[in-house]
């Protein structure tokens, strides 16, 4: 019962000093990678970078110490990064801190499931998600991930339009205009070196050598150049324009948006109270005119920001101290400049006139708060918790499905015996757990995990030794992180997620099935369609798997059996054989239920009426492995209608647990047990020479059997 709750305890049998020390470097290793890759999943989830950190410091730890597998490397990773930015968006705006809050509590959301399913042993339920579905979603994901990364790669500043397809598309066209060439340069770098080191030798922390090269050369060539300026140092009127409308906007959107809480609250009181009736129409009015103003508002805003984001400046030296600021386009003859082109930063918030930020060179991660965060459990707040269930569900599936597929092919190679169940708790507990630690959801990483086995780990001890690394880094190696170019982890994303691509995951789904191969195609179509709702993907997949699985369920094959070359029985229609004229030997493939109760009578019905010489129905019920009320009802409806219409009907290889159905409802007594057989040879045996009395069949294609098997008696 001790290891049962504390299964960590394994460990420690006939663990030696030198386990220890293999378990020592393979989690400094996975560390080397760790930090520098959870960082950049941290900005693709729409978070501040070190917060990717603050997500792998608690996790690995509590996963291994209470999960199943023992080389399982937890924390941040690109899909559920992604799923988390996606669920969120449309709560708050990215990187703003209602929209960290939120993710804190989708974490332990998250959390909270994972550890049910796992306590309550429905570790099951993850086969919703087939793997159709699923490789549908990840190759259409990682195309997303990889393309959501360009405009950190090229250095350039958009909006997210309504549609993801729009918004890359507004990408390439800044691109073409305003590509920061440093950045493009230091992002490609940071991909070769990656790219080279991991065809070289896979064991090299690739990752980590590609951030202390560019981060080196972005600390000597000064990448980062920003500088805050009086708006009087900006010599265009056309900005200040841009800016009073901008700050007007926001104001404005600030104060609908406090009006809009203020009155949502109200009506949701006055809704309880019928007398109320009339005022709650008004209010209902008074807020559509507010959500109006503020969409509007929303459109200035971002109309002013695209534009005050496309003036290219020139730096010139002001002799009072400072530098002014003028268009490219109208740079005096006499000035000298910098050399840089300076463009301005413009976020969600409004623009101080005394301190508007400007930009000459690239974007770094800048500074991160040193130290580990404060250990507390978010506010709860009940209706954000029901607004993030869905995305709660979804994330908790393919974060679990990912880290079990990795988990089992790992205890393939390592003979460990894995338990999902336990795998959920460990999992369910290191997002929990992991949310205290202000972390954001999290699942075990394909790439990581690979590292942690290659580098031999004996134990969960090596994803402990993980934990401490991230720690020591927040409390001392945070400074070094501070000139880390944003491109070079836009590069870490892109380089992560190529192998979540699986071209031949299509291909394998269509010829094992043809449906399966479509849905994973309609799966991936829809999920790059419908992004950055993401979900909608996953759904859409999800219903087709269901509905196939229904159909399937409704219309059961029911094959006429007739005798191949090999003298084996076999379905007549796919072997093109001949069917005997007088006996149709039927083969029900599935269960028995009020879903196609209905079926089986209509197939034999169809035959009555298109084969006007048979006089005996064998069904054979081996397919048959289950049979409820509604399959007995029917079963007795069409034997008692067959038997008037004199026909003869009989029964072979009924497995127990129908056999128990028919016997409890009296209908194996109604059938007769002398019209039961355990198999279908004997059946044929039996009833072949009744059903073929004075027939004119010239050769019927059970006779073989027939003569074989008198012979044999």
């Amino acid at each position: 019962m001790i290891v049962k709750v504390f299964p960590f305890l394994e460990w420690f049998k006939n663990y030696s000093t030198k386990d220890f020390r293999i378990d020592f470097i393979a989690g400094i290793t996975v560390a080397l990678v760790l930090i520098p890759q959870s960082m950049a999943y941290a900005q693709l989830a729409g978070l501040p970078p070190y917060y990717g950190l603050y997500a792998a410091f608690i996790p690995p730890m509590i996963a291994s110490l209470f999960g199943s597998s023992r080389q399982l490397a937890t924390g941040p990773v690109a899909v559920v990064s992604l799923m988390t930015a996606a669920s969120l968006e449309p709560l708050a705006p990215a990187g703003s801190q209602v929209f960290i809050t939120y993710a804190i509590m989708l974490a332990i959301t998250v959390g909270v499931f994972q550890f049910a399913l796992g306590v309550f042993k429905l570790g099951l339920i993850v086969n919703f998600l087939s793997h159709p579905v699923v490789n549908g979603f990840t190759n259409a994901a990682a195309i997303i991930i990889a393309s959501s990364q360009l405009s950190k790669l090229f250095g350039v500043y958009v909006d997210d339009a309504p549609h993801y397809y729009e918004t890359i598309i507004r990408v390439v066209q800044d691109a073409f205009r305003y590509t920061h060439i440093p950045t493009l340069l230091l992002g490609i770098l940071a991909i070769g070196v990656m790219y080279g080191l991991k065809r070289v030798n896979p064991k090299i922390p690739y990752v980590l050598v590609a951030v202390v090269i560019t981060t080196l050369i972005s600390w000597g060539m000064g990448f980062e150049h920003n500088t805050k300026v009086p708006l009087q140092n900006i010599d265009s009127e056309g900005v200040r324009e841009s800016i009073a409308r901008f700050n007007q906007a926001v104001e404005d959107n600030s104060k609908d948006g406090k009006a809009r809480t203020d009155l949502t609250a109200k009506l949701e009181k006055d809704r309880k109270d019928p007398a109320l009736a009339e005022e709650v129409l008004l209010l209902e009015f008074e807020l559509k005119k507010l959500i109006f103003n503020i969409d509007r508002c929303k459109s200035i805003a971002a109309e002013q920001r695209r534009k005050l984001r496309d003036f290219q400046f020139a730096g010139i030296e002001n002799p009072t101290g400072g530098m002014i600021f003028v268009p490219k386009d109208r740079i005096p003859a006499e000035a000298v400049t910098d050399g840089r082109v300076w463009r301005m930063k413009i976020g969600t918030s409004a623009i101080d006139m005394s301190k508007v930020p400007m930009t000459g060179g690239g974007a770094v991660v800048g500074e991160i708060p040193k130290g580990l965060p404060a250990l507390e459990m978010p506010e709860a707040n009940g209706a954000v918790f029901l607004q993030l269930i869905p995305y709660a569900v979804i994330i908790s599936l393919l974060g679990f499905m990912e880290a079990i597929a990795i988990a089992k092919a790992m205890a393939a190679k390592t003979g460990q015996r894995l338990d999902p169940n336990q795998e959920l708790i460990g999992q369910g507990l290191a997002n929990i757990l992991g949310a205290i630690g202000k972390g954001y959801p999290v699942s075990g990483s394909f790439s990581r995990s690979a590292v942690n086995l290659q580098s031999g780990a004996v134990s969960g001890m090596s994803s402990v030794i993980t934990s401490l690394g991230v720690v020591l880094t927040l409390l001392f190696f945070t400074p070094f992180l501070y000139h880390l170019p944003q491109t070079v982890l836009a590069g870490v994303i892109m380089m992560a997620v190529i192998g979540l691509i699986n071209v031949s995951g299509f291909i394998h789904a269509w010829r094992a099935q043809w449906y399966d191969g479509a849905i994973s195609v309609i799966t991936f179509i829809a999920t790059l369609a419908m992004a950055p709702h993401l979900e909608k993907g996953i759904y859409l997949g999800v219903a087709l798997s269901l509905g196939v699985f229904l159909y399937k369920c409704m219309r059961p094959k029911v094959a006429t059996l007739s005798r191949d070359e090999d003298d084996a029985l076999r379905d007549s229609a796919a072997c093109q054989l001949l069917r005997c004229e007088h006996i149709d030997l039927i083969r029900f493939d599935g269960p028995l239920f009020f879903a196609n109760a209905s079926y089986l009578e209509d197939e034999i019905n169809d035959r009555i009426i298109n084969r006007k010489k048979l006089r005996h129905f064998i069904i054979a019920a081996n397919g048959i492995n289950d049979m409820d009320a509604s399959g007995e009802e029917m079963l007795a409806l069409v034997v008692q209608r067959l038997r008037s219409a004199g026909y003869g009907v009989s029964f072979s290889g009924i497995n127990e647990s129908v056999m128990s159905v028919l016997k409890r409802t009296h209908l194996y007594e109604e059938i007769g047990g002398n019209n039961i057989f355990p198999t279908m040879e004997k059946a044929i045996v039996s009833v072949h020479t009744a059903a073929h009395k004075d027939s004119e069949e010239d050769s019927c294609p059970l006779l073989v059997t027939c003569r074989m098997t008198e012979s044999m008696n």
